[in-house]
Formats: C-alpha cells, structure tokens, sequence
C-alpha cells in the first residue's frame, strides 16, 4: 500500500511543481513587461506571487536561468498570439497583411500589461553587451526578415510593384507596429493601435503595382444556366 501511495503521489508532486512554475514565469512576464527584464529578482517574484523567496529560488537557481525562462516563455506567448494566427492566412499579400494585424491585436488586447514583451525587451538592452542583448538582436533581425520575406512572396506573386524594395517595404511597415505598441502603452489608450492600422494600410498601397501589373482575375466558364432575363 504504501507503495501505491508514493508512486500516486509522485506525478501529482511534479504536476504542482509544473504548475507553480508556470505561475512564476507567469508572473515574471508580467512584471518584466512593465519594470523590465532586468528588474526580475527572486525577492521582487516572491513579493508578486505571495510565496517565500526560497520557493521561487528552488525553481530558477539564478536570476540569468530566470531571464532565460522567462524569454522563452514570452515567445510561445507571441507565437501563440502573433505568430500562429498571422501565419495561417494565405501564402502572399493576405499573409503579409494578416501577420501585421495579429500584431496589432495582439497589442490592443493587452495580452502583456507593459505592451509587447519584445519590444520592451529592445528598449531596455539595445545599448547594453551580452548574452541577452544578443538574443534580443536575433530575434529583432527574425521578425525584420519575416516581414520582408514575406514581402518579398507577395512582390514575387505580382501582389506588389515588381520594383518594390522588400527590406525598405519591412522596415516602413515595422514602424508604425512598434510606435502603435509604444504609444498605444503609453496613453493607457488601445484607440491609437487603429492609427498603426490606417498606417500599414497606406503603406501597403503606395506599393501595389501599376494596374497594368495587377494579377488578372480568371475569368469563370460559360454557363449553361440562361441569364434571368432569358427566362
């Protein structure tokens, strides 16, 4: 019996682990949104969370192993939010279009109280070395060249002027995302995300191509059904 009873007990320990440790790191994403990465301290997460410093401690083990953790984890968040739901429109303009959206949903939503994670991340170690600065500089230069790859797929599709500068087109839609995510934050005002709309909309379409250059609708077969007028 008391053998059943250890091994029953076993997962259900390491199933409350799990779940405090997603609590943490819950948590942690929420401060470091707000306060930066930088802030997180084990005394600063045990003061969030109500519980003894040594039990978050016993999770992390250093505040570098904490930063990491908590990284990562906002980046399932952003490619549960952004990424997925952006990508899964179709292949060319409507995904370009529909990843730019998720963002901004993503944004007005408030699914981090500080705004977007990663660019609060950006601001906080653009100037600073080491290792989190370079993770920071990879996964800006990921998202820049997302969005001119995908650019560039809808250029290539005859969706936008073939002369369309792909990385300048990225970087002219990048804008007016983080500056919807910054002063969207900082007026407490999710209004202003629907500025950074009207701003990739005009951007979109001061590179669509000349009419000339726009795909052609397939025209459908004939129809043996006679016209209404006929009947």
């Amino acid at each position: 019996m008391a053998d059943q009873d250890s091994t029953t007990d076993g997962p259900r320990r390491r199933s409350d682990g799990e779940q405090t440790h997603t609590a943490i790191l819950a948590a942690a994403m929420r401060v470091a949104s707000i306060e930066g990465l930088g802030s997180l301290t084990v005394g600063r997460l045990a003061e969030e969370l109500g519980v003894s410093k040594s039990g978050v401690f016993a999770h992390f083990r250093s505040k570098q192993r904490l930063q990491q953790e908590t990284i990562a984890a906002a980046g399932e968040v952003f490619e549960r939010e952004v990424l997925g739901p952006g990508l899964a429109a179709p292949d060319g303009l409507a995904r370009l279009e529909g990843l730019c959206e998720a963002y901004l949903s993503y944004v007005e939503r408030g699914v981090f109280p500080g705004g977007c994670f990663f660019a609060h991340l950006l601001a906080e170690f653009d100037a600073q070395t080491g290792p989190v600065h370079d993770e920071v500089v990879t996964g800006q230069r990921g998202w820049l060249g997302l969005l001119e790859g995908l650019v560039d797929t809808a250029r290539q599709r005859g969706e936008l002027d073939p002369a369309t500068d792909a990385g300048q087109l990225a970087f002219e839609l990048y804008a007016p995302l983080e500056l919807a995510n910054y002063l969207s934050t900082l007026h407490r005002d999710p209004a202003i995300v629907d500025r950074g709309r009207t701003a990739i909309r005009a951007t979109i379409a001061a590179a669509a191509p000349p009419d000339d250059d726009r795909p052609q609708a397939v025209p459908s077969p004939p129809s043996d059904r006679p016209h209404p007028a006929a009947r």
